[in-house]
């Protein structure tokens, strides 16, 4: 249920308790922000000692004021924070935003009092932002209770870093961006990431929803506000490079970093994910423009060979597709440029657009109502001649005339582009020109860095959340008490998993019964070792009974395992070898692996990633995403997988991990698909706890 946070954003009265004439102290910076719109409502400074404060009158108490206030903001030391947010509470308070620290960021008994701070709030039925927090500003209610002042826009900012909260307002002004809102997260005691992404999607005022994030608290939850926002949201977050803890013991731990987490809950939300303040810039820039791309198939467009060759790296480089333009479309541009000009993508004015300004608006118009192009990168001079022209310099001289075309040059592309939603991108040389402004007034990103223009299409080109959003967790199942091999084969089998028949032997006697029951040829595999393969704990097509008893003799002898399975042995021919593995994140809950497997998982990294459970449809998808998808489909007169029985049981092994939280890591490799089928050949799990459970 959502969180009622008006009196957050818009209250009757505010208070700042600890308001002071210490321009060292934040309680002064907080006191003279909160100042600047005394109209509004009424704004009480409280400190102990009374007197004035800011030239204005001070209560020494909350209880003094003699009124109650909705919205209190406690910047006090910590020793007397406790006292302070109980007379808030006492006083009426619906809303405080607690900017003292020491508290869960200072260990476990600074983490004790702000559980029991933030039961004590929630019991009142108020709402608590903080503690250690920087304040809060709403642009749009003129709230002003954080130290630094944000230029009013359509992005809300929700940022665990104050400074990094600076940089992106200096770093958005070039571009116009400003903010509706901005909430320092804190320690999310009480109103969450979750709460605040939810209730920005309701603000009408905000268009999209910027976030730096350390600690997401319930990852699942904040990518499932994201997909349900309807807005663009922008994430960027710490900690990429850093392995997330996992088992040695599974492919799928050793595979798998925080970083593909988040970028799969990004994926999975629709959720644009930045690496740097300066790409979070860029991507914001972008997004106000009001563009979506419809895909990634992008035409490079410049009036130099070297910008065209670096942009379409550059392109590349940040996901985008610049296939080769299809013959008509070759031929439409042939009738708009000269003859030197290439058209092939990057298409290459080779000079023209100094004899005619104009065939800058021409190339975009065709480019723009090409099917086969879904987003246009504008590189290179455009906005010289205009540059010159206006006193710039750096164009060529006597540019006057020139500089009148490449201004109506510009405004014909903005005609252009009001009769498509696909996006523009500007890369200039001049990205203060004249002509270059006619684009940005229009809307149009413009950019002088090839980089940032080639990133801002990419983040139009993020798809939004797919069919169903975030995938709900299925409610969990009784606990699986037995890790072993064929425990988690059984598991597996109930939840429609195919798999060979199999019978667990610890002698020869049993291994004689179990090879009985089928005809060979067999496999024998040694039990509770890691990686049965590396270990030589695997022989494969054993032809007949003699040959399993002597494999299993050789195997005994020198590995010493207590179990052994023996297995029909699946037909190999025309089937690739793929990986299914879930692994539990403690902040985003079971995220899937999906990839080619089979002995090489590690060496291959094929593997793509999603938040689990993943529906049939979606493992399709990412199986189709793979580098190597095309052997899917046969190569070489191999005859075309059976990929939606593959995805059918990834659809099948996502659901069981998903139902079983006991279950740290689940894998199946592996999983063998052919024209015919999907057949799961090795299954392993690892429990989460006791620590010392037995593990296949």
């Amino acid at each position: 249920m959502a969180r009622d946070l008006s009196s957050l954003f818009d209250p009757r009265s505010v208070a700042v308790v600890g308001a002071s004439d210490d321009p060292a102290k934040y309680g002064h910076a907080v006191a003279a922000q909160a100042l600047r719109a005394p109209g509004r409502r009424p704004v009480h400074l409280v400190n102990r000692r009374g007197g004035t404060v800011l030239g204005r009158a001070a209560a020494p108490s909350l209880t003094a004021l003699g009124e109650p206030v909705d919205l209190v903001v406690v910047s006090v030391p910590g020793p007397g924070f406790e006292a302070a947010v109980d007379e808030a509470l006492a006083c009426g308070a619906k809303a405080i935003v607690a900017i003292t620290a020491g508290f869960a960021e200072a260990g476990p008994e600074g983490l004790a009092r702000q559980r029991a701070v933030a039961a004590r709030v929630r019991a009142a039925g108020a709402v608590l932002v903080g503690p250690n927090c920087l304040g809060i500003a709403d642009n749009t209610t003129e709230l002003y209770l954080a130290s630094d002042r944000f230029a009013p826009g359509g992005v809300a900012l929700l940022s665990q870093s104050g400074n990094l909260a600076l940089e992106l307002q200096l770093r958005g002004a070039p571009h116009g961006l400003g903010f509706s809102r901005f909430v320092s997260l804190g320690n999310q005691a009480d109103v969450t990431l979750v709460d605040l992404v939810a209730d920005c999607a309701r603000h009408e005022p905000t268009t999209a929803i910027a976030v730096y994030a350390e600690d997401f608290g319930d990852g699942r939850a904040f990518a499932a506000a994201a997909a349900a926002a309807g807005k663009p949201v922008v994430l960027l977050t710490a900690g990429r490079g850093s392995a997330s803890a996992r088992s040695a013991r599974s492919h799928t731990g050793a595979l798998t970093t925080s970083a593909d987490v988040v970028a799969a809950a990004c994926r999975d939300a629709g959720v644009v994910p930045v690496r740097t303040p300066r790409e979070m810039t860029v991507a914001l820039a972008a997004l106000s423009s009001g563009a979506r791309g419809r895909g990634r198939r992008t035409a490079v467009f410049t009036d130099g060979g070297g910008h065209g060759a670096i942009a379409a790296d550059a392109a590349e480089d940040a996901g985008l597709e610049v296939p080769e333009l299809g013959g008509p479309l070759r031929d439409r541009l042939r009738t708009v440029l000269w003859d030197q000009s290439s058209v092939a993508n990057p298409v290459d004015l080779a000079g023209m657009g100094e004899r005619r300004p104009l065939s800058y608006a021409d190339t975009v118009g065709e480019l723009l109502a090409a099917e086969e192009v879904d987003a246009v990168l504008m590189t290179g001079y455009f906005g010289g001649y205009a540059a010159a022209g206006g006193g710039l310099g750096g164009g060529p001289a006597g540019g006057s005339v020139l500089a009148e075309g490449e201004t109506r040059a510009a405004k014909e592309i903005v005609s252009h582009l009001a009769g498509t939603a696909k996006p523009l991108v500007v890369q200039s040389m001049y990205p203060h020109s004249p002509s270059c402004r006619v684009l940005a007034e229009a809307g149009v990103p413009v950019f002088s860095a090839t980089e940032d223009a080639a990133r801002a299409l990419a983040a139009l080109a993020v798809r939004p959340a797919p069919a169903g959003g975030v995938p709900a967790l299925p409610e969990p199942a009784a606990p699986l008490r037995d890790p072993g091999y064929h425990g988690v084969r059984a598991l597996l089998a109930s939840g429609g998993v195919p798999f060979p028949p199999a019978y667990e032997v610890t002698d020869e006697g049993e291994l004689l019964e179990a090879a009985a029951e089928f005809d060979g040829p067999y496999v024998l595999k040694a039990l509770h070792l890691p990686h049965k393969s590396d270990a030589g704990g695997v022989a494969l097509a054993l032809p007949d009974r003699a040959a399993l008893l002597a494999a299993y003799r050789e195997m005994r002898e020198r590995l010493g395992a207590p179990a052994y399975s023996v297995e029909a042995m699946a037909g190999l021919a025309d089937g690739v070898e793929l990986i299914v593995g879930v692994r539990r994140d403690p902040r985003f809950g079971p995220v899937a692996l999906v990839g080619f497997g089979g002995v090489l998982t590690e060496t291959l990294h094929d593997v793509a990633f999603a938040l689990a459970p993943v529906t049939a449809a979606r493992a399709e998808a990412l199986l189709r995403g793979l580098r190597g998808a095309a052997l899917l489909d046969g190569v070489r007169g191999r005859p075309a997988l059976d990929v939606a029985a593959a995805a059918a049981v990834i659809e099948r092994v996502t659901t069981v991990a998903a139902a079983h939280p006991e279950i740290a890591e689940l894998e199946v490799n592996p999983l063998l698909v052919r024209p015919d089928g999907a057949l799961a050949l090795d299954a392993r799990a690892v429990l989460t706890a006791p620590a010392d459970a037995p593990k296949a």
